[in-house]
């Protein structure tokens, strides 16, 4: 798996290291207080083969081993949203870890839309499966790192983006400087929310280290999957906003997201991450079963 590792700055800033899922151009993080060496674990991805049908870990697996080679104390397991395009390793790392699991409170929110979709009434309990539901403006510590919760809607209505010292982990908001941003046509998103969660981002300090969620190289002059710029270079290059009014950059967004398709995993995985990863309930022969909804996107 392709890593990277941005070195802590100075007291109460992350060592930060990326670890690039290459099925789904996921980037998963772990964040670590180099004095103490507890750790925080961002947006880790379950595997998962859409033919067959079938999860692993392997991916979570290789975070875990980095962890142990290491000496590093995991004491959060992080979710920025509920993801479309893979499926979230939160209950298996809670299980292996035994640090609290953690997402936006507002996955609530979400969930109700996604119990119409799946005809599902009775399903996602999100109190029940994470350890602690987050609201913008909330704090928490690991080791000498504070860290500070922004709500960030926009691509969803409960994304959050976790700023830790000088580091912001944010998701599916920004893509990497040289590509633009995030899609913000799913259940719930929007194109004035994302604006403004962008502008918000934006407004945090020159030299803050901004790290997304997602990228899909190879792309203009780069081969190698890249995650991380400040907010000075996005203000400066991003193609989506640099000198763009906020009227430009919706129809951008708008025009753009009219030519994606669905995640080949957003249906298969939304009901699973809804849930904090766990593949659950299992019926009378002890197995999971996926379901999907036929005409509904």
């Amino acid at each position: 798996m392709f890593t990277r590792t941005s070195p802590s700055t100075g007291p109460g800033s992350p060592e930060v290291t990326g670890f690039y899922e290459k099925d789904t151009g996921s980037v998963m993080y772990v964040a670590a207080c180099p004095e103490t060496k507890k750790a925080a674990l961002i947006d880790i991805v379950m595997d998962f083969d859409p033919e067959a049908g079938r999860t692993r870990l392997d991916s979570a697996q290789e975070v875990l081993d980095f962890v142990k080679a290491q000496g590093l104390d995991v004491v959060w397991v992080l979710d920025t949203h509920p993801h479309a395009d893979h499926m979230m390793a939160s209950a298996w790392l809670k299980e292996q870890t035994g640090a609290p699991n953690a997402i936006g409170e507002k996955v609530a929110e979400i969930a109700d839309l996604w119990r119409d979709y799946y005809n599902m009434p009775d399903a996602f309990d999100a109190k029940r499966d994470f350890d602690r539901l987050f609201a913008d403006g909330d704090t928490f510590t690991f080791g000498n790192v504070e860290a500070r919760v922004m709500l960030s809607p926009g691509h969803t209505l409960g994304s959050i983006t976790y700023v830790m010292g000088d580091a912001a982990f944010v998701h599916d908001t920004f893509m990497h400087v040289d590509v633009g941003t995030s899609r913000a046509d799913f259940p719930g998103g929007t194109t004035q929310d994302l604006w403004n969660s962008l502008q918000a981002i934006l407004a945090l300090p020159d030299d803050t280290r901004l790290f997304v969620g997602h990228d899909y190289p190879p792309v203009k002059d780069r081969e190698d999957p890249a995650w991380e710029a400040t907010v000075a270079e996005h203000r400066a290059n991003n193609p989506h906003l640099a000198g763009k009014s906020e009227a430009e950059f919706r129809k951008l967004r708008a025009d753009r997201d009219k030519t994606l398709p669905l995640p080949d995993r957003m249906l298969h995985a939304l009901q699973v991450n809804l849930r904090g990863g766990r593949l659950e309930p299992l019926e009378c022969d002890g197995n999971f079963y996926f379901k999907i909804p036929a005409n509904k996107f």
